[in-house]
């Protein structure tokens, strides 16, 4: 078993985002549990390399988006996805995760971000309605990765988003093994996980907001106990 875990946190740190205050405290719960010692990193994304990827044993791809770097925040995610690295993606983790998939695994190079880009298949659009500074009720599958984190099917989290997957874009990704297994009461799709992959969990809710009460997040539990 290993006694250590080296966790790279994707995304340009900035102390004024709430999920960035929450972060280090849910890390540090994590340690605390499970009595092991997590190395964390902020790489920002502007400065991500191959070579700086392998240092590596798990991602958690940050809220925080727009990127300074898409391309690098990207690239982290696709390392993670195809060298079988857990991978945790909050907020704009989700959003780059659905669109790293759309390019590498669909094929859909053009797909991109309603809030950076104007052309090609935006798969990442504005939400109907904005989640900031909200709470909301959401649906896990039964048998996701999601739900045995938690020990059950519906749970209130926390939100600081105005985008998510277009809807025109979801039938077709539905129909790949990508998972859409969260889903609100009016059931647009709030987390999602990759089949086959040890472990690979995105949300658009931020689970780490619950260390500030001094509540380890079960999906950063999940991703720790996934490397260790």
């Amino acid at each position: 078993m290993k006694t250590s875990v080296r966790l790279a946190l994707v995304g340009d740190y900035n102390s004024a985002i709430t999920a960035h205050q929450a972060i280090p405290l849910a890390i540090d719960l994590a340690a605390q549990h499970f009595s092991t010692e997590i190395h964390a990193d902020w790489l920002a994304t502007d400065t991500i390399t191959p070579e700086i990827l392998q240092n590596y044993d798990a991602f958690w791809c940050v809220p925080g988006s727009p990127y300074r770097s898409t391309e690098g925040a990207l690239s982290a995610i696709r390392f993670a996805r195809e060298n079988r690295k857990p991978f945790l993606g909050t907020c704009g983790g989700f959003q780059h995760a659905i669109i790293e998939y759309a390019r590498n695994v669909m094929d859909w190079q053009d797909a991109g971000h309603g809030e950076t880009d104007t052309e090609g298949r935006l798969v990442i659009s504005a939400l109907s309605c904005e989640m900031v500074e909200v709470k909301n009720t959401l649906t896990f599958t039964q048998d996701s990765l999601p739900a045995r984190a938690y020990g059950r099917l519906e749970v209130e989290e926390g939100y600081h988003c105005r985008y998510g997957i277009n809807p025109a874009f979801q039938t077709a990704l539905e129909a790949q093994p990508l998972r859409m297994i969260g889903h609100d009461a009016t059931g647009e799709v709030r987390a999602i996980e990759l089949p086959g992959h040890p472990f690979f969990v995105a949300t658009l809710f931020q689970p780490e907001r619950a260390a500030l009460k001094g509540q380890l997040p079960p999906l950063v539990a999940a991703l720790i106990k996934s490397v260790l």
